[in-house]
């Protein structure tokens, strides 16, 4: 049995997602003939400086550092935040892990929001394992709780948005996608009553809302205003999406997008996390990426999601130099500069 959108969040969303494709065409046309283009791998400053001429698109765009990128778990919270003020980041994406971390070793949150003001950092995501989506009713309300608990503390800090992936349900296929709605809109309705947003994020890898399709459905078939999307440009690829789709998603239900770039090899079937690189370091459309979500109204976070082990053995302060050059020069050769 199919699963049936109720009829007026379908006009609605259909209204709206046809509007942002709409905006979209032009700069899809325009990335297309640019792809017939010879692109570099590597984007010199140069380079990307000359893509920021008087003809370039503008947008606020937010670039942000997702700590995995450095390894977070062996780098101290405290100077992980000092590492992103440090490369000139507006915002950090953290690990729950690694708050839980910081407070049971006698860190205060009240003490870490106030050095996150300080340093002129905004907490624009975070990164939680909550199993709120998954069918044993036992094991979903302990997610929901965890959930709740992640929630507050993110608060606390500053933060207003978390990652809400399909953890627990991502090894059996035949998820139900209207009860995923459903528990979806749960996890919303906690989530005003922390004063933060869940967003429900595509695994590449799970046999549940590894598409596009899937959490636009779920998203949409929640019925709920703060429904909404975070992204990732490796897990677009990993489960096989097309990324001409992303101009069906319109600019105000996503806020984060995980920017990142993948090789030509591995394959997409044994490709993984750890071999996510730098963005324009890969073959990724990132340029039609870009333009066609900011074309469609995308205003938000550009965060960097990397697990690649071979810049785990670099330091710290170098990787998120490199990565925030690098996500610049991807925005400036897309023609995109800054409002």
């Amino acid at each position: 049995m199919q699963p049936q959108l109720p009829s007026t969040e379908r006009r609605n969303f259909i209204t709206t997602a046809a509007s942002a494709l709409a905006a979209t065409t032009v700069a899809f046309h325009t990335s297309q003939v640019r792809a017939q283009q010879p692109t570099p791998t590597a984007v010199s400053g140069d380079l990307a400086a000359s893509a920021s001429d008087s003809n370039s698109t503008k947008s606020n765009l937010r670039y942000c550092l997702n700590m995995s990128t450095i390894n977070s778990s062996k780098v101290p919270l405290r100077e992980q935040l000092q590492i992103a003020s440090n490369a000139g980041y507006d915002a950090v994406e953290l690990w729950l892990r690694d708050i839980e971390t910081y407070t049971k070793g006698g860190g205060a949150l009240n003490d870490l929001r106030k050095e996150l003001e300080d340093l002129g950092l905004g907490v624009d995501s975070a990164i939680a394992f909550g199993a709120w989506i998954v069918d044993d009713d036992q094991k979903r309300r302990a997610g929901l709780e965890q959930s709740k608990r992640d929630m507050d503390i993110l608060r606390q800090i500053g933060g207003r948005r978390i990652a809400a992936p399909p953890v627990g349900a991502t090894n059996e296929a035949g998820l139900n996608l209207d009860r995923a709605a459903e528990r979806y809109r749960a996890l919303l309705e906690i989530g005003r009553s922390q004063e933060v947003v869940p967003q429900i994020e595509l695994w590449g890898f799970s046999k549940n809302l590894s598409t596009l399709a899937e959490v636009l459905y779920v998203a949409a078939a929640a019925n709920d205003p703060d429904a909404c999307l975070l992204l990732d440009v490796y897990h677009l690829y990993k489960g096989g999406n097309d990324f001409n789709n992303v101009g069906l998603i319109p600019a105000q239900k996503m806020h984060c997008l995980h920017m990142n770039d993948y090789p030509a090899e591995p394959q997409r079937a044994e490709i993984s996390d750890q071999h996510r690189v730098y963005p324009g370091d890969g073959v990724a459309p990132l340029t039609s990426i870009l333009q066609t979500l900011v074309a469609g109204g995308f205003d938000g976070t550009l965060s960097l999601e990397l697990f690649n082990r071979s810049y785990w053995e670099l330091a710290p302060q170098e990787v998120a130099n490199t990565g925030i050059a690098r996500m610049k020069a991807a925005v400036a050769l897309a023609g995109i500069s800054e409002a």
